[in-house]
């Protein structure tokens, strides 16, 4: 999302300090966060980059939880039980989001950096270097 046709001399990138899943749904909404802020920044030219993509299926055997329930629930009749959801694999020091900014924008990507970093499962930390 952003300008990209304009060279950027920094990427501000969130970063995942651990291994972890992170679903579909909190990478969405950390995209959402992180571009409101760099929007509302109005004359900063920015480009922000989704790093992973959620393409591992989430499964869930759901069971019956009440009186009885031996009777109904012959127990898994597929072995992988119904997709639920996706998420994306992060390994360890992998980035999350990437924004793409000037030298005047560094500050405006790292706040919206941090306002993404609440939306995720994960405690990350914000890493500015030279694109």
């Amino acid at each position: 999302m952003g300008d990209a046709q304009t060279d950027y001399k920094h990427a501000v990138c969130l970063i995942a300090p651990h291994p972890t899943k992170i679903g579909g749904c909190a990478i969405e909404s950390a995209r959402i966060a992180a571009n409101k802020v760099l929007e509302a920044a109005s004359g900063v030219p920015y480009l922000l980059k989704v790093a992973v993509y959620p393409h591992e299926i989430v499964r869930e055997h759901r069971l019956m939880g009440f009186a009885g329930a031996d009777r109904l629930s012959q127990g898994m009749t597929k072995s992988f039980g119904k997709a639920k959801s996706c998420a994306a694999r992060v390994g360890a020091n992998q980035a999350i989001l990437v924004v793409y900014v000037n030298e005047d924008g560094v500050d405006v990507a790292k706040a919206s950096l941090k306002r993404a970093s609440k939306k995720l499962p994960v405690p990350c930390k914000i890493l500015v270097r030279e694109a």
